[in-house]
């Protein structure tokens, strides 16, 4: 289960850059990442989640070092239970990567920059 903040708790900016940011939704999620030519990496986030921000410069730059080897998208747990329950989200930042149109590869947490690299480099 997720856990998330109480709900006294304001929600945190969000100082995330919006490079890689390609927002994805249950109704578009087949289309744009099952669908897709090339491998995607689907960061599975939420706005409240502080290591979700942690990472995001780091998954910026390597959308950059990877752009057309790779698709970057989001998905919003919150809003996208569904998602969530469908590819056994437990806890974010979860990141699957898909290749063919299948999940091939998971990362759990915030991890560096070397291990992201690790797993895209293997299905590139």
């Amino acid at each position: 289960m997720i856990r998330r903040p109480p709900r006294s708790t304001p929600k945190p900016s969000s100082a995330a850059s919006d490079v890689y940011k390609r927002q994805v939704n249950e109704n578009d999620f087949q289309e744009i990442v099952e669908n897709s030519e090339i491998p995607v990496l689907v960061d599975f986030w939420a706005e409240w989640c502080g290591p979700c921000k942690m990472i995001a410069p780091t998954i910026d730059q390597l959308a950059e070092e990877y752009d057309g080897k790779v698709l970057f998208a989001k998905v919003d747990v919150d809003s996208n239970p569904n998602l969530s329950v469908r590819f056994h989200v437990r806890s974010i930042p979860m990141l699957l990567l898909f290749k063919d149109g299948k999940p091939v590869d998971q990362i759990i947490g915030a991890v560096g920059k070397q291990h992201f690299e690790e797993k895209i480099n293997a299905v590139v």
